[in-house]
C-alpha cells in the first residue's frame, strides 16, 4: 500500500505535492525516532526525501524511490520526518 503523499506510476512511486507535506523535527532522544515507512529528510521539505525501509544500530536504511537500492544513513544525519496532515 502506498504512503500518503505517494502515488503509483507504473512500477515506481512519485512523491506528489511536496509543498503540501508537513514536517516535524526528529526527536533523536526518543527510543525510536523513525519507523519503517516514514518519509525522512535532512532538510524540512528538502531533497532528497527518503522512505525508511529498515532500521539497525543507529542507522536508517533508506531508498529514494520504490525499487531503488537502499543505503544506510546515520539517524543523526536525518533531521525531519513527515507527519500526517
Amino acid at each position: 500500500m502506498a504512503q500518503p503523499g505517494l502515488r503509483a506510476v507504473g512500477a515506481t512511486f512519485r512523491i506528489m505535492s511536496l509543498h503540501h507535506l508537513s514536517w516535524s523535527p526528529l526527536d533523536h532522544s526518543a527510543r525510536e525516532p523513525v519507523h519503517v515507512g516514514d518519509l525522512v529528510s535532512a532538510d524540512a521539505g528538502g531533497m532528497p526525501i527518503y522512505s525508511v525501509v529498515a532500521i539497525e544500530q543507529g542507522r536508517a536504511w533508506v531508498a529514494a524511490r520504490l525499487g531503488a537500492p537502499a543505503r544506510a544513513i546515520p539517524l543523526d544525519g536525518l533531521r525531519w520526518r513527515r507527519v500526517a496532515d
